[in-house]
């Protein structure tokens, strides 16, 4: 499991992230929920062990972070950051092999693997093509991929980070990507994922870390945190909040 204790980021002499107290849970969705410049990103960087914290510690099962090296981690923690970049005409199937790099399970089980992820990304169709060819959503979508299969098939004590994997989507491929890392989570994978997209949050998120510049506000599951008043103290925005007539999650309306 994937913990962070009482972790502090500095940037200079600012302090950007502080007082951060969670737990990643096997099988479970954390989403990351708060206005622009409140940390989500800093908060990801320092999980997955970009960014060295000024105090507290990042644990991954009982040893901290910094300690895993190379393949072993690699095993265990992927991330998908909010831009991904590659200047090469790599095939959209070698990118997401690349994922595979940390393991030794030989190319036939690889390739099973990259297809079964690029499957499950809503991408198979991308096979082939040049990744340089691609729209901005379907980059996404590839890395998506590239990820899943990097941890494929997703089990207990293995962590997936993503940050805003939605962003360039449409709505169609909004709730595609949701469900396929949601059916990763499933299977036993912890996941913490960025999001701006409330209602989303709400379906897809067992728990939810609503940030305020750089400290959590509130850290419990949709139907406590996303309420009226803990939206308006750090979004500013008036809401009315409902439950959902199919699934019965929080349904936020803007007023």
């Amino acid at each position: 499991m994937l913990r962070a204790q009482s972790l502090q980021i500095r940037r200079g002499q600012k302090t950007v992230l502080d007082g951060i107290d969670l737990g990643l849970e096997p099988g479970q969705i954390l989403g990351v929920l708060g206005p622009n410049g409140a940390g989500k990103s800093t908060l990801l960087g320092a999980l997955s062990g970009e960014l060295p914290p000024a105090a507290g510690q990042v644990w991954l099962d009982q040893r901290p972070l910094a300690d895993w090296r190379g393949a072993e981690r690699a095993q265990r923690l992927a991330v998908l950051p909010q831009t991904s970049t590659l200047d090469f005409a790599f095939r959209v199937e070698e990118v997401v092999g690349m994922g595979r790099l940390p393991h030794q399970t030989g190319q036939v089980r690889d390739d099973e693997i990259v297809t079964a992820a690029l499957q499950a990304a809503d991408a198979f169709h991308l096979a082939g093509r040049s990744y340089l060819a691609l729209s901005g959503g379907e980059r996404q979508r590839v890395h998506l991929a590239r990820v899943l299969a990097q941890l494929w098939p997703g089990e207990s004590g293995q962590t997936l980070l993503l940050d805003e994997p939605t962003s360039m989507l449409d709505p169609l491929h909004q709730h595609t990507t949701l469900q396929a890392i949601r059916t990763f989570a499933d299977r036993g994978a912890a996941v913490l994922i960025i999001l701006h997209d409330l209602n989303l949050a709400a379906r897809y998120c067992d728990r939810i870390l609503l940030l305020e510049q750089g400290r959590p506000h509130a850290l419990d599951s949709p139907d406590v945190v996303l309420r009226p008043e803990p939206l308006k103290a750090v979004f500013g925005l008036e809401v009315l909040v409902q439950a959902h007539p199919e699934r019965g999650h929080p349904l936020i309306i803007a007023r």
